[in-house]
């Protein structure tokens, strides 16, 4: 079962960001071992899930009618992954006007450049999962999403984006869990 701990932010996320305006966080226990459950993480597309591919096709829709669409539909290939001092957490970072139409999005190659962007008119969006090894073959799986804001012209323009795409973004969180789940039970069956 998948839980919402809106409150916390992991130790990613003071590595990557100064601080959290916004945040998200879901888990899910897996049969499986860490190493099946982060090679499912770092081989899910969200193209993967039909609801996602509706949600993304809705959510460009606007753009596209005003002209102002992206050659591809939004995927994790947008995010930049990031270093990591833990290696049971994958980080993805995105840096953007994500209200925008064509969510705004900033070039960003490392995580040197994820960090060290001020740009106050743009906001960092730290994607995480991380694994916790548990007894008897189990494991927790964690994703957090994190939103700074550097600004409190980019936190009103942010806001109502995050209002409306919440609860959305939160069943297709949970549905990427459970995908990423049957697939590392999958890969972790002899």
């Amino acid at each position: 079962m998948t839980q919402i701990h809106p409150d916390h932010a992991g130790n990613a996320a003071a590595f990557l960001i100064p601080h959290a305006d916004f945040r998200e966080r879901h888990r899910i226990r897996i049969h499986a071992p860490p190493g099946a459950v982060l090679a499912a993480v770092a081989k899910f597309r969200i193209r993967d899930d039909p609801l996602a591919r509706r949600a993304l096709w809705l959510r460009e829709w606007p753009g596209r009618l005003l002209r102002r669409a992206r050659r591809k539909t939004f995927d994790l290939d947008d995010f930049t992954r990031l270093e990591q001092p833990d290696p049971l957490t994958i980080a993805y970072g995105l840096i953007g006007a994500f209200w925008a139409a064509d969510y705004g999005l900033v070039a960003c190659a490392s995580t040197a450049e994820f960090r060290n962007n001020r740009d106050p008119y743009v906001c960092k969006l730290l994607l995480t999962f991380t694994v916790t090894p548990l007894p008897d073959g189990l494991c927790d799986l964690t994703t957090e999403t994190l939103v700074c804001c550097p600004s409190p012209d980019a936190r009103r323009r942010f806001a109502p984006y995050w209002y409306l795409i919440r609860p959305v973004s939160g069943l297709l969180r949970r549905r990427l869990l459970g995908i990423i789940s049957a697939r590392a039970r999958a890969a972790a069956r002899p």
